[in-house]
């Protein structure tokens, strides 16, 4: 069981709490997401074609168009790794320090991007289209590994091998882009759910791709964790 009291201090990560352990937005979906062909996301608004023109004689932006969104993917990987925990003797405090697992820096990324709709538009209708219930990391953000990522917990009843391990959820996909007469717009987007973390007995195999892949690394080899992973 996980205990509650774990806390996480890297700002914008939350802990994966007992009964919660899976990442933001993932449901258990890391994987498993195929190709998603032909479903339309339709704006609220009317369209201005081609045709019609403002009184400088240039076209007007067409902000409100229809998306057809195409080869959506999800994938989630490790940004943070505790060294192996151990505890020889029932430990009620641990604080545990976890390092940055690569150097990468992740920002969403938008190419095509139709005038008037713009990144920021492009992934608020990704995340329309996904129905994800926090919205989608926006052009300004950015997760970077971070030095000081860490997880202090108090009153619990450990015993034995743990680990721990941050990740991020990415999400990308194709699109195309129809309003009006214009030719229809083609893009990609590329950008995450969420970032969380978790800290987990080596009895206990984690149902998310990182927490495999963390306790493959740092439990020990005959541990119910590290076999199933």
């Amino acid at each position: 069981m996980i205990p509650d009291t774990i806390m996480v201090r890297t700002p914008g990560v939350r802990a994966l709490g007992d009964g919660d352990r899976h990442m933001r937005g993932t449901a258990g979906r890391a994987g498993t997401a195929g190709l998603v062909i032909g479903v339309l996301v339709t704006g609220l608004g009317a369209c201005t074609g081609e045709a019609d023109r403002g009184g400088d004689g240039k076209a007007e932006a067409c902000a409100e168009g229809t998306y057809t969104w195409s080869a959506v993917r999800r994938e989630q990987r490790l940004t943070a790794l505790s060294d192996p925990i151990r505890f020889e003797k029932r430990t009620g405090t641990y604080t545990s320090h976890l390092k940055a697992v690569g150097d990468t820096v992740y920002r969403p990324s938008v190419t095509g991007a139709p005038e008037g709709a713009g990144a920021a538009g492009v992934i608020t209708a990704l995340g329309r289209h996904l129905k994800v219930g926090k919205p989608l990391a926006g052009p300004s953000d950015t997760e970077r590994p971070a030095h000081d990522h860490f997880f202090e917990s108090r009153n619990g009843a450990y015993e034995g091998a743990y680990y721990a391990f941050a990740a991020i959820d990415l999400v990308e996909a194709d699109f195309t882009y129809t309003c009006g007469e214009r030719k229809p717009a083609k893009g990609h987007v590329r950008t995450w759910e969420g970032a969380g973390a978790g800290f987990l007995s080596c009895s206990t195999p984690s149902d998310e791709t990182a927490g495999q892949i963390a306790a493959q690394r740092t439990c020990p080899a005959g541990s119910e964790a590290a076999q199933a992973s």
